[in-house]
C-alpha cells in the first residue's frame, strides 16, 4: 500500500527540491534562448539566469527568495491502495518541512481577509485531486505559486467567442502582465468548461514539458501562433528586451455551454515543477 509516511516524505521533498533547481527542459530552453535571442542584453541576461540556476543547484540553495506557497496536483489511480490519510499526510509534510528546511522559508502563507502571514491557514497546502481509471499509481506534481507565477493570472467569460477573440484576450493578459511574471515564462491557457474548470486547465497547462504541443492540430497551431506573438512583444528576459518572453503557450480546453471561460496563467522562468509517482508496491519513482 501507499502509506502515510511515504506521502508525507515525498510531498515535502518535492516542494523542497522545486525551490533549488529548474527542470531539465527549462534549462535546455534557457540555453537555447541565450544563443538565439537577437538582443545582446537579453542574451547576457539569459546567461546570468542560467548561471544563477546552476549555482543554486550546485550549492543546494534556493534560486529565488520567494518560495511561494505549496501547490500540488495529485492524480490518483482507481486501483491505488492507501494506508493512512492522504490529505493529512501532505499537510503534515509541509509542517515538517517548515520546521526543518535550511534556509528557512519566509512566511508567505497569507490570510486573505486579515493579511496575517505565517505557515498555516485554511486550504493550505493547496491540493487538487483527480481520479485516473485503470491505474494503481498516485502521481504527485508540486508547482509552488509565488508572485511571478500567481499574481498576473486572469479569467474572462465570453459568449460564443471566435479564435481571434480568445487569442486577443491571451495577448492582452500578457501585455498587462508585462515583465512582472519574471520572463521567460510558460503561459497556460484554459478554454471552455466552467469558471473553475477553465482556471484548473490553465494551471495544468503550465506543467506541460517545454517543446510539446496539444495533440489536436488546430490547438497546436494556436499554441505556436500565440508563442510567436508573445515573443514579438519585446519584453524579453526579466524585462530587458529581446524576443525571449515565453518558453511556450500551452492550451487545454473542454466543451461547455455557449458561455466560454478563458483563463490565462503563468509559470515564471524557474518553472517550478517537480513530480513523483507512488506505487502500491511502495516504490517511489522520481519523474522530474
Amino acid at each position: 500500500m501507499i502509506d502515510y509516511d511515504t506521502i508525507k516524505r515525498v510531498s515535502a521533498e518535492l516542494y523542497d527540491r522545486s525551490l533549488r533547481g529548474i527542470p531539465a527542459d527549462t534549462r535546455k530552453a534557457l540555453a537555447a534562448m541565450s544563443q538565439s535571442d537577437g538582443d545582446d542584453t537579453a542574451r547576457h541576461t539569459l546567461r546570468i539566469m542560467l548561471k544563477s540556476a546552476d549555482t543554486a543547484a550546485a550549492g543546494n540553495h534556493f534560486i529565488c527568495s520567494d518560495a511561494g506557497v505549496p501547490v500540488y496536483f495529485v492524480r490518483v489511480g482507481t486501483q491505488a491502495q492507501f494506508s493512512g490519510n492522504v490529505r493529512a499526510a501532505i499537510t503534515d509534510g509541509f509542517d515538517a518541512l517548515v520546521a526543518t528546511i535550511d534556509p528557512p522559508l519566509l512566511p508567505h502563507v497569507t490570510h486573505p481577509l486579515t493579511q496575517a502571514r505565517g505557515y498555516r491557514g485554511p486550504g493550505m497546502p493547496i491540493v487538487t485531486f483527480d481520479m485516473v481509471d485503470d491505474s494503481d499509481v498516485m502521481d504527485i506534481t508540486c508547482s509552488p505559486k509565488a508572485l511571478g507565477s500567481g499574481r498576473w493570472a486572469a479569467l474572462e467569460i465570453f459568449s460564443f467567442p471566435d479564435l481571434a477573440t480568445i487569442e486577443r484576450f491571451v495577448l492582452d493578459t500578457v501585455i498587462r502582465a508585462g515583465s512582472q511574471p519574471c520572463p521567460p515564462v510558460v503561459i497556460g491557457v484554459g478554454i471552455g468548461g466552467s469558471f473553475d474548470y477553465a482556471a484548473k486547465m490553465s494551471k495544468e497547462a503550465t506543467l506541460r514539458p517545454i517543446g510539446t504541443f496539444h495533440p489536436e492540430p488546430m490547438v497546436a497551431d494556436m499554441e505556436r501562433r500565440l508563442t510567436d506573438a508573445v515573443n514579438k512583444l519585446g519584453f524579453g528576459p526579466m524585462g530587458t528586451g529581446g524576443d525571449s518572453t515565453a518558453f511556450a503557450v500551452n492550451i487545454n480546453y473542454a466543451a461547455g455551454h455557449g458561455f466560454t471561460p478563458v483563463a490565462v496563467s503563468f509559470n515564471c522562468w524557474i518553472n517550478r515543477r517537480t513530480r513523483a509517482r507512488l506505487h502500491n508496491s511502495g516504490a517511489v519513482e522520481i519523474v522530474e
